[in-house]
């Protein structure tokens, strides 16, 4: 039996994992700071995701707060990976998983918009 493909669950993924990720770090006021940081665009971008229904113009809006909320992940992690903080192979893991997510999300508008617009 084949398991069903489920991007909001791969969201809600992302983010507890990003939340875990962040209580590895450890207890500095800088990294602190990037931990609440990464914690809240993470979390935002899955919160946002699960509510990108309804018409073409809300999927659209909704997904741009996703895509804002996923680059600020993405420059998060590229501050923790400049400052060598966190567990290296979990840390690009996720920055991996972000990217991916990225470029899911962006396909996903396009189609749905019908646009060729760049973000």
């Amino acid at each position: 039996m084949s398991k069903k493909f489920d991007l909001e669950e791969r969201f809600i993924a992302f983010a507890a994992d990003v939340m875990d990720f962040a209580e590895t770090l450890p207890r500095t006021f800088s990294n602190d700071y990037l931990a609440n940081q990464i914690i809240r665009s993470a979390g935002s971008s899955a919160l946002n995701f699960g509510e990108m229904q309804g018409t073409d113009k809300d999927y659209i809006n909704k997904g741009r707060i996703v895509f804002k909320e996923l680059k600020e992940t993405n420059i998060n992690f590229r501050i923790l990976k400049r400052r060598q903080v966190g567990q290296e192979e979990e840390r690009e893991r996720l920055i991996d998983e972000n990217t991916q997510l990225i470029k899911i999300l962006i396909t996903l508008i396009k189609k749905r918009g019908n646009t060729s617009e760049s973000f």
